[in-house]
C-alpha cells in the first residue's frame, strides 16, 4: 500500500480533513496526518479520532532526538490547505515547523509532492508568493492556485493530482 503525507496549514478547509482521509483511504492510500501547530490547536479535539482514523499518530512536532520515526516512508506527500506563510516558508527553505521541515527535505528526497495553496487575492497577489509557487514548480512540486472565485475548497482536485503524480499501489 502507498503511503501519503497528507499536511495541512491553519485555514478553514482544514476542518474538512476526515472527510478528505477518507477519500484518499478509498483510493487505496495509507495517509498520516501532519499538522501546522495551529491547525493541530484547532483540531485537538479531533486528533485522537484522527488518529484512529488514519492508524497512525497525527504530529505536528518533529520526534524528540533518539525517538524513532513512527510513520511508514511516504510515497506521496499532498500539502493541503497550504497558508501564504507555509508556501514561502516551503520556497525559501525555511524549515521551521515539523510539516514544512518535511516538503522541505521531500525536495531532495524527490518524493512526489502537489500543493494546493489557500491565500486571498492580497496575498496572491504578493510578489514573493508568486517567486514561491514559482520556485517550488521549479523544484518538482505540483502547485495548484485555485483561482477565484472557489465554492469550498477543491479536494477533489488535490486528491486527483496526486493520484496524476503516482500510482497507488
Amino acid at each position: 500500500m502507498s503511503t501519503l503525507y497528507l499536511f495541512a496549514s491553519d485555514a478553514e478547509p482544514v476542518f474538512d480533513i476526515a472527510r478528505v482521509i477518507e477519500d484518499a483511504q478509498a483510493d487505496g492510500w495509507d495517509v498520516c496526518l501532519g499538522l501546522s501547530p495551529t491547525a493541530a490547536r484547532w483540531l485537538a479535539g479531533s486528533l485522537d479520532g484522527l488518529a484512529a482514523l488514519t492508524g497512525h499518530p497525527v504530529r505536528w512536532d518533529y520526534p524528540l532526538p533518539g525517538e524513532p520515526d513512527v510513520w511508514p516512508a511516504a510515497s506521496a506527500i499532498l500539502f493541503a490547505p497550504a497558508t501564504f506563510a507555509a508556501v514561502n516558508q516551503w520556497a525559501l527553505g525555511i524549515a521551521d515547523t515539523f510539516v514544512v521541515g518535511v516538503v522541505a527535505e521531500g525536495i531532495g528526497h524527490g518524493i512526489p509532492m502537489v500543493a494546493m495553496p489557500y491565500v486571498n487575492d492580497a496575498h496572491a497577489r504578493h510578489p514573493q508568493f508568486e517567486r514561491s509557487v514559482e520556485t517550488l514548480r521549479g523544484a518538482g512540486v505540483s502547485v495548484f492556485v485555485p483561482q477565484e472565485p472557489v465554492v469550498g475548497f477543491p479536494w477533489p482536485l488535490a486528491l486527483s493530482a496526486v493520484r496524476e503524480r503516482i500510482v497507488v499501489g
